[in-house]
């Protein structure tokens, strides 16, 4: 590593850049509702605009990895706090449907954007200890959750629900951006590992079409479903199950937090695929424990669905690194927009199939949009929140087949990976004979 490049202050500013990209997700969860009731907007166009930063995301992280070699990573963080300005200005002062759709687009925009820069980055600045630093550098993105959905748990109790309380809570997220903006401002960055290592385009690309990593992206569809949807989502699937629906989430997230700490321990213990396959059992039990239970339990459930998801996205991301590292800034970026692009694509439908399940818990004929209107008599909104209570752990439960399907799936990995350190361990001691 080159002296001019600081590690610790990068690090500390890409820690910076990913807390802004996931205060907008625990503030959004948080707001999400208030904007549902301020510009009367149903479950399906709710859904539609908070996938829009699910699939901005993605269409950033891959380009943002296929440029990133060529252009460097500080032009990426420069367009990345752009599009993050862009985007809290416009939904601050949003005036309906498309305004909030086009400002949470920019905003996915740049959260993709941070992450095509800042993980290659943490990757080069660390190369013998990946897992383990992309850990503590994505514990930033559930503890940004936990500081957003905090502050807006406070502010709306502390100044009501209304929408300029929204309005003020979205608008704070432009002091860290300013911070992480400056900072990268006055730092050098190196060249991504993959270039100071030699490791042609030529060689990249083929190892993109390795069976092992095809396999990854498609189980990346089912850890970032997994962590991403049910957190971004369950304040409104357990809003009327719970009074304290948003703390759900702040417990699932510190759990997160503690855990991605403490990673290194965990992760040289068991191995990745090791900590995979754990994770993915946790994930299923935390999920059925919210989708059965009322009460005090979800709080457990939260707890627990917290411990299993804690891991997903950093060691899905470290694994490619560690085991397939010719595939370099692309791979990764690959894995973070193909989970992205999966959370968006699934949140649509999940938003559609919701409205249709309170469709049909409704009286015969009941028009789904006037329930929820604010001239709606007191009969139709018990209605619709009885609705809404069945409703919600439904869409849970459904959910809850994909960490059961990964548990499967990675406790093959898990024997598949094993295997391959018996072989090379049995080799090596061959030839040292």
């Amino acid at each position: 590593m080159p002296a001019n490049i600081q590690k610790k202050q990068l690090f500390i500013a890409s820690c910076m850049a990913l807390l802004v990209t996931s205060l907008s997700f625990g503030i959004r969860a948080g707001v999400l509702g208030t904007m549902g009731t301020k510009f009367n907007l149903d479950a399906g166009q709710l859904a539609t605009i908070a996938a829009t930063a699910f699939w901005g995301f993605p269409l950033a992280v891959i380009i943002g990895g296929i440029v990133v070699d060529i252009i460097g990573m500080k032009k990426l963080l420069v367009a990345a706090f752009i599009f993050h300005l862009v985007g809290i200005i416009l939904t601050v002062t949003a005036t309906g449907y498309w305004s909030l759709f086009i400002s949470t687009l920019c905003i996915g925009i740049a959260n993709g954007t941070v992450e095509a820069a800042c993980n290659p980055l943490v990757a080069t600045l660390y190369p013998e200890d990946k897992t383990t630093k992309l850990n503590h550098f994505h514990l930033w993105f559930p503890g940004g959750i936990v500081i957003g959905t905090l502050l807006v748990y406070g502010l709306n109790n502390l100044l009501g629900d209304a929408y300029w309380v929204s309005q003020l809570e979205i608008g704070l997220m432009i002091l860290p951006t300013i911070l992480y903006g400056f900072l990268f401002s006055k730092l050098e960055l190196p060249v991504t590992e993959r270039v100071s290592s030699g490791v042609s385009s030529s060689e990249m690309y083929k190892a993109l079409l390795n069976p092992l990593f095809l396999i990854m992206i498609i189980l990346m569809f089912g850890t970032a479903i997994t962590e991403l949807f049910t957190g971004q989502w369950i304040d409104v699937l357990l809003k009327n199950v719970t009074d304290n629906a948003i703390l759900l989430l702040t417990i699932e997230t510190g759990v997160m937090v503690l855990g991605r700490a403490f990673a290194g321990p965990v992760v040289h213990k068991f191995s990745p695929a090791g900590v995979l396959l754990m994770s993915s059992v946790f994930a299923a039990l935390g999920l059925y424990m919210l989708g059965h239970s009322t009460g005090n339990m979800l709080f457990v459930g939260a707890l627990v669905f917290g411990i299993g998801v804690c891991y997903f996205w950093p060691t899905m991301l470290g694994f490619v690194s560690e085991n397939l590292p010719k595939t370099g800034a692309v791979g990764m970026n690959l894995m973070g927009g193909a989970g992205m692009f999966a959370v968006s694509v699934y949140m649509i439908f999940m938003g559609g199939y919701y409205d249709r399940l309170l469709a049909g818990k409704l009286p015969t004929g009941a028009n789904l949009q006037a329930y929820g209107a604010t001239n709606a008599t007191p009969e139709m909104l018990t209605a619709l929140s009885n609705a809404k209570k069945a409703a919600g752990p439904e869409i849970i439960n459904v959910t809850l087949i994909i960490p059961i399907i990964l548990a499967v799936v990675f406790t093959g990995l898990f024997f598949y990976m094993k295997s391959i350190k018996t072989t090379t361990s049995l080799a090596t001691a061959n030839l040292s004979h």
